[in-house]
């Protein structure tokens, strides 16, 4: 499922990383990579603070719904 179905202070890994090269590679580089557990800290119309390798990352609902992720 992707991270926007995601609520707030749900845990989850993840799986898949979508988009195209340049969008994958910015999200590999803020920690989004298979296996890496995020924490959903707040959501406010599809936009997300998400704690991700002891660092918290804002972003918007099309970069969310590109990151592909199980619930832990």
């Amino acid at each position: 499922m992707p991270l926007s179905m995601m609520n707030t202070g749900d845990k989850c890994l993840v799986t898949l990383v979508k988009g195209n090269p340049e969008q994958k590679k910015f999200l590999e580089n803020l920690g989004f990579v298979i296996g890496a557990q995020i924490t959903v800290i707040s959501v406010n119309s599809g936009n997300m603070i998400v704690n991700i390798k002891d660092s918290r990352v804002a972003l918007g609902k099309d970069m969310t719904n590109k990151i592909m992720v199980v619930p832990e």
